[in-house]
């Protein structure tokens, strides 16, 4: 689960770590106390998304201006210009997509004078077992670019879950910087307060982009973006409160309900599979043949009848689905599960797109049977590579 920045920057203060203050604005009558409370005599107005890139995104509406979701304003007036121009305005950033996002809240913060600008994350390492810190000199916009240009300059450090943060961590990331003296005092304390955040709170990840220095030399998290392991949020009833719906998909959504593992994309075939490694070669075999996936959907090894039936339903509701192929491996799951679920959805929904089902493992003649039997219009498949092709050559025949 993402949040907004200003929740993100709202649980760091919990800990202790250091952010500017600062405001959301959800209705633009929140816009001149705000302004006047942080007291200026600099401001920055920013669009709240669940999306990076802000600051060099544009919005669709020639009303919200030309400058970008993330503004610098030097009165209280300006502050609500520019409140009044990017509220409810569409934002489009590199990772939007065209379509971009509507800006449903702001967040109005105090400005900051920079004199250096670093990135510093956390998140879960795999590969260790362990939580790692990425931190490095460049931060800012462009950490992407980073990355991929000059990969030397990215240094990341783990942390055994087993001692939990030591000093020595703290150290690594000022010499990392290159902090010294106070500053260097300063990064220790940080890291051990997002160090207990990320733990407290079961994040999956945390990102200051960027952990800047003031000219006063004083270390300060300027961003903060934040995601959460769902699967503890029920640890963490408080933060699942924090959870904006409207910067979802309305499928994602509803698979949320159900306990399903969902995620649109933009495709054409609909996939509904047992499993993330056999939906994940579901979705490669299918570009492989050329077309593209409308989604990743796991219904898991466990499911009911009423989770497939809701899987079908989610999957049919997506305009761009001009076919769906079912791809079920009976382990746990078993197969006239499947079959029983699927018809149960179509003769609820109706079936308006070619449809294939591949059933293997427990009970999977049992499944064919009752799928066979149905009377509805399914192309059977033996293999995922048979499939694969079986539903491709459907969807491109009615294109």
């Amino acid at each position: 689960m993402n949040i907004h920045e200003y929740q993100a920057k709202g649980i760091l203060r919990e800990y202790g770590a250091p952010v500017p203050n600062g405001f959301p604005i959800f209705t633009a009558d929140d816009t001149e106390n705000a302004a006047n409370a942080l007291g200026g005599p600099v401001w920055v107005v920013k669009s709240q998304i669940h999306a990076g890139g802000r600051g060099k995104g544009k919005f669709k509406e020639a009303s919200a201006g030309e400058m970008g979701g993330v503004r610098l304003a030097r009165s209280v007036d300006d502050v609500k210009k520019y409140v009044n121009e990017m509220l409810g305005a569409t934002l489009v950033t590199k990772q939007t997509g065209p379509a971009g996002k509507q800006v449903n809240r702001l967040y109005v913060e105090e400005g900051s004078e920079i004199a250096k600008e670093f990135y510093l994350s956390a998140l879960v390492d795999r590969a260790s077992g362990h939580i790692a810190f990425v931190v490095s000199t460049e931060g800012g916009m462009d950490i992407e670019e980073v990355a991929h240009a000059t990969p030397e300059k990215i240094v990341t450090l783990t942390v055994d879950p087993a001692t939990g943060v030591m000093p020595h961590h703290g150290r690594a990331v000022a010499k990392a910087l290159g902090l010294k003296g106070d500053l260097a005092k300063q990064a220790e304390k940080l890291v051990g307060s997002l160090y207990a955040a990320f733990v407290g709170s079961d994040m999956e990840m945390l990102e200051i982009n960027p952990l800047i220095v003031t000219k006063d030399d004083k270390l300060r998290c300027l961003d903060a973006k934040i995601s959460f392991d769902s699967n503890a949020l029920y640890r963490h009833p408080q933060l699942a409160e924090l959870r904006d719906l409207s910067e979802e998909d309305d499928k994602e959504i509803e698979a949320s309900k159900y306990d399903l593992a969902y995620i649109a994309l933009d495709g054409t075939i609909g996939c509904m599979v047992n499993g993330a490694g056999l939906a994940m070669a579901t979705l490669d075999i299918i570009k492989l043949y050329g077309e593209e996936p409308a989604n990743f959907l796991d219904v898991g090894g466990g499911a009911t009848e009423e989770k497939v039936t809701a899987a079908f339903k989610i999957i049919t509701a997506d305009p761009n689905v001009k076919g769906i192929l079912v791809n079920i491996f009976g382990g746990i799951m078993k197969c006239d599960v499947i079959a029983n679920g699927v018809i149960a959805a179509v003769k609820a929904v109706g079936l308006q797109v070619p449809l294939v089902v591949r059933l293997e493992g427990t009970n999977v003649e049992e499944g064919k049977r009752i799928i066979n039997e149905s009377g509805l219009d399914v192309l059977p498949a033996d293999d995922l590579d048979d499939a694969a092709q079986k539903i491709v050559a459907a969807v491109k025949k009615g294109a």
